[in-house]
């Protein structure tokens, strides 16, 4: 048994295609198909079941592939050592972002990383909560900007931030009238709120649950994944939503004339790093955990007088 023969294994795993997997550990296909082979030759036991399409892993050969996976985060600890005695950072982060947060944190910090960490190449994908775990827990992300908490026992969760909610109100719309504004206040009949799979989309529900929307009709049903979208929707065609504090930094005067604050205590979500909990790479992550801190205001590092939204 060998490390290579185990890094097939998981490919083959991850991307559930001998062709795909072969390709991602940049070999031939026959050079991977033979190494697993032999892996099972020397188990005595098939961990792929090649009869279906996509391949799946065997009953044995999951609990064999799941053990694999620790096995290979330990001997990359080996190498985690040596970078630890290296005064500079280098290497790759693999980094998943949900979209509710990404346009206000990584245009703001992305070029002092940079700076600060020349040899550290960042690679960053924007998905939704449910992929980034998918793949924080398949080892192809080193960790994610969560909204959490996610209640995942196999993931860790690095709390960051504690962003409050906000309400952005068109003239015509009730919470435009209120100096603050409490969640009895929102009536969901007039309330832009992204599509399903966004996980701040639970959270705005969970803010307007003590509110039942009354039975009407609705001439029209928009789904979006932006939060700049609604945005704009509130200032094209009335109505109001219900944005994250930090997307009000670029807004004109006009616009910020529009929001309207919570009261105490004030709808919240807390933003994390999220890693699997046998997680690598600990000193990039918290060097990005602190580029992420330098840039957030103050009043958001605590949770005090703050409700956190279940997602």
């Amino acid at each position: 048994m060998t490390i290579t023969q185990l890094e097939y294994v998981i490919a083959v795993d991850t991307y559930r295609s001998f062709v795909t997997a072969a390709n991602k550990c940049f070999v031939t296909q026959p050079t991977l198909s033979m190494q697993i082979q032999k892996l099972e030759d020397t188990l005595g036991v098939k961990l792929f079941d090649r009869s279906h399409q996509p391949v799946v892993p065997t009953e044995i050969g999951e609990e064999i592939i799941a053990q694999a996976r620790v096995l290979l985060a330990e001997s990359e600890k080996i190498k985690e050592i040596i970078s630890d005695r290296q005064k500079e950072l280098s290497g790759e982060l693999k980094v998943g972002i949900i979209p509710t947060v990404s346009p206000y944190i990584l245009p703001k910090i992305l070029n002092g990383f940079i700076q600060k960490y020349p040899q550290v190449k960042l690679i960053v994908w924007e998905q939704t909560t449910e992929m980034i775990i998918q793949q924080l827990k398949l080892g192809t992300l080193d960790c994610g900007i969560l909204s959490t908490p996610l209640h995942e026992s196999s993931l860790t969760e690095i709390p960051v931030f504690y962003e409050n909610f906000v309400a952005y109100a068109s003239k015509n719309s009730k919470l435009y009238k209120k100096k603050t504004i409490s969640p009895d206040d929102i009536d969901m009949e007039e309330i832009w709120v992204l599509n399903e799979g966004h996980c701040m989309r639970e959270q705005v529900l969970n803010i307007c649950q003590r509110r039942k929307a009354t039975k009407g009709f609705q001439h029209f049903e928009y789904n979006t994944g932006s939060v700049e979208t609604l945005k704009r929707m509130v200032d094209m065609n009335n109505g109001a939503t219900i944005l994250p504090e930090l997307a009000l930094a670029e807004m004109s005067d006009k616009q910020r004339d529009r929001v309207r604050y919570f009261k105490s205590p004030e709808p919240a979500r807390e933003v994390s790093i999220v890693m699997h909990r046998n997680f690598l790479k600990r000193r990039m992550i918290e060097a990005l955990r602190a580029e992420i801190l330098d840039f957030v205001p103050k009043r958001l590092r605590t949770k005090k007088k703050k409700e956190i939204m279940e997602i």
